[in-house]
């Protein structure tokens, strides 16, 4: 037998004891849709995260709640997804109650066993999300990172969750969660398809091209309702509403319309908000402190808004995890720095 031989021997055999390692047993929610042979990565290009407290219902949990939580997952972003998860773990009266809803663009199982590690007792479950079905109806943005095809999976969510599954948060990875997620689960959507904080004072039309607003057909969409803008980072989905009501066909329509005629510049947003502009259910300011990334172009430093706060989300270029290791962190980053169980960081959280 040659060197080459047993050395690829190893490796099948290597890659064996992994998967088994992370297969679930009968009682985890550990679920992914498909089996075949990673991609091999360098063990380097998945950070190595500290473990995080276990974290137990309170007295007052009834037995029968689910929260659902949906978000993507990419190895780009898993610093942040990790802080994410840990800051709604910590914040809510009953964290075994949360389950998660991880979107991946393949199964990656350097970035799973990583999850399985920093929470061992996490009810998760991932789902693939298949480029194919966006990679043709994308069209190029002001930002390259807007352009994945990752980031129109939250379009497709009601038909990749199981059926049980009949209302969802959707999160991005760039969050920070201070206040308890059941109360944005619990919100009356009031018959409504999506639920998300509304900015009624922005300026509306920017969103949209001079081509879009100068053709009166186009520009009709929004007759008879008041558009306002909402920020798709965090919404309430009504699942079985979402699915029934034809909602991801609509929104494939208008990116249909984009690659014609080119009618917004903000990646996967501006369809949202021409099938849902002045539709959705608006809850509380609180709920999506956006912004804090500063725009698509220079990622600036930006202050915190006036008013409670229940969510910081930076969207933007900006990313607290980037700017802290390039020690040119904006003030804000440091209310995001608690929450991050990446090794290297701060021990804030170890005792």
């Amino acid at each position: 037998m040659t060197t080459t031989s047993i050395r690829r021997g190893v490796i099948i055999v290597l890659s064996s004891l992994l998967l088994l390692l992370l297969l679930p047993s009968a009682s985890s929610s550990f679920r992914v849709d498909v089996i075949r042979r990673p991609t091999p990565t360098p063990s380097s290009a998945t950070p190595a995260f500290r473990e995080a407290p276990a974290f137990r219902n309170g007295d007052d949990c009834p037995a029968s709640l689910r929260v659902d939580v949906a978000m993507t997952l990419d190895a780009n972003y898993l610093r942040g997804t990790m802080a994410a998860v840990l800051s709604m773990l910590q914040h809510t009266s009953c964290p075994e109650s949360v389950t998660f809803h991880f979107l991946a663009a393949r199964p990656e199982l350097d970035v799973l066993a990583a999850i399985r590690a920093a929470f061992p007792y996490l009810d998760f479950r991932v789902y693939r999300f298949d480029s194919a079905r966006v990679r043709g109806r994308i069209s190029r943005s002001i930002r390259h990172a807007l352009d994945q095809p990752l980031n129109y999976a939250r379009i497709y969510l009601a038909h990749i969750l199981p059926a049980d599954v009949r209302r969802v948060i959707y999160l991005d990875s760039d969050v920070i969660v201070v206040d308890d997620i059941r109360r944005l689960w619990q919100v009356d959507l009031e018959g409504r398809v999506v639920a998300a904080p509304e900015y009624c004072h922005a300026n509306f039309t920017k969103y949209f091209t001079d081509n879009f607003w100068a053709d009166r057909e186009l520009a009709g969409t929004f007759r008879g309702r008041r558009p306002c803008y909402f920020n798709t980072g965090v919404m309430v989905m009504e699942v079985e509403l979402w699915r029934a009501g034809g909602y991801t066909e609509m929104v494939e329509q208008w990116m249909g319309v984009q690659k014609q005629r080119r009618i917004y510049q903000l990646g996967s947003l501006p369809p949202f908000l021409l099938v849902l502009a002045g539709k959705i259910k608006a809850v509380d300011h609180r709920w999506n402190q956006h912004g804090l990334g500063g725009d698509n172009l220079e990622g600036k430093c930006r202050s915190l808004h006036p008013g409670p706060i229940s969510l910081l989300h930076w969207s933007g270029k900006g990313k607290p995890w980037l700017r802290l290791d390039s020690r040119k962190p904006c003030a804000v980053d440091y209310l995001w720095a608690p929450y991050d169980l990446y090794r290297s960081s701060s021990p804030a959280l170890e005792g």
